[in-house]
């Protein structure tokens, strides 16, 4: 079996764990590989196509890296929280073994939560017979906000075609349930179980107290395509990472991902306990 780490490598108790873990599954006969530090400037990433599980090591953040590296193959994915909230991942070393989550992990032992993701299409104004000028996966959540060339900026929306508003404002998120709690919860949508497989549409501070969040089904596609009366410049960012292309973002089209993330857990019980502790303040002592 293949074993894939990603740590978070800022952080020195995650490469430590990180180390003591390659030994231990060395040792059972586990072949380990790393993701390469992004300050290294290695791009490259270890072949990992035939690994059985991925453990990420950090917050969310690393977690949503390691969604990245993984993709749409399918690989479940074990979230060791060395971050600040963690609602993403299974367990953290400050209250349990992480070497028995991980033996839990490799023994199937854990709960598999099946989450959707979202394809990302990206296009520019001068792209050849509408290809995309990027395609991306995305976890959490597409965003397409105001850049810093203009204070607000001016879309229309349509939702498998069929047209839902024009809005001026500083932007609007796309989620997956998964993504609910982050850039979409603090732009004002809903927290939403993570069964749910349609996308989250959210506006950001729109110039209008119309304009309202609203749930698509899993077939539906969201076009966002900038308006021409009122020509502005946007930043498009997927999971966090903003598009670095030249041309400007023209339109952004989101549907469902062709595959799932699979997080592993202790049980549908985690999500609702994590919603409690993270934005309730509840402890599950």
């Amino acid at each position: 079996m293949k074993i894939l780490l990603v740590p978070n490598y800022h952080k020195t108790e995650a490469v430590e764990s990180g180390l003591m873990l390659e030994l231990w599954l060395s040792r059972q006969g586990f072949e380990v590989v790393w993701a390469p530090d992004q300050r290294s400037g290695v791009r490259e990433l270890p072949d990992i196509e035939e690994a059985d599980l991925a453990i990420s090591l950090g917050g969310d953040g690393t977690l949503l890296r390691t969604a990245r590296i993984v993709g749409w193959r399918e690989i479940p994915i074990l979230g060791l929280s060395y971050g600040h909230v963690g609602f993403l991942t299974a367990a953290s070393p400050d209250d349990t073994d992480i070497l028995k989550v991980v033996g839990d992990a490799l023994a199937g032992e854990l709960h598999v939560s099946r989450r959707a993701t979202l394809a990302c299409r990206l296009f520019t104004a001068d792209a050849p017979d509408d290809e995309p000028v990027q395609e991306s996966f995305a976890l959490n959540d597409v965003a397409l906000t105001r850049g810093p060339l203009s204070d607000m900026v001016s879309f229309t929306i349509t939702v498998s075609g069929h047209h839902i508003d024009r809005l001026r404002g500083d932007g609007v998120v796309v989620s997956t349930a998964t993504g609910s709690t982050g850039y979409a919860l603090s732009a004002g949508g809903p927290i939403v179980s993570p069964d749910y497989t349609g996308m989250v549409c959210v506006p950001i501070a729109p110039h209008t107290i119309q304009a309202r969040a609203f749930l698509t089904s899993p077939s539906d596609v969201i076009d966002i395509s900038m308006s021409h009366d009122r020509p502005s410049v946007p930043a498009v960012a997927i999971d966090g990472q903003f598009y670095r292309g030249e041309e400007p973002i023209e339109r952004v089209e989101v549907s469902r991902g062709p595959g799932d993330v699979l997080l592993l857990d202790y049980g549908p019980e985690s999500f609702y306990n994590s919603v409690s502790r993270v934005f309730y303040g509840v402890r599950h002592d």
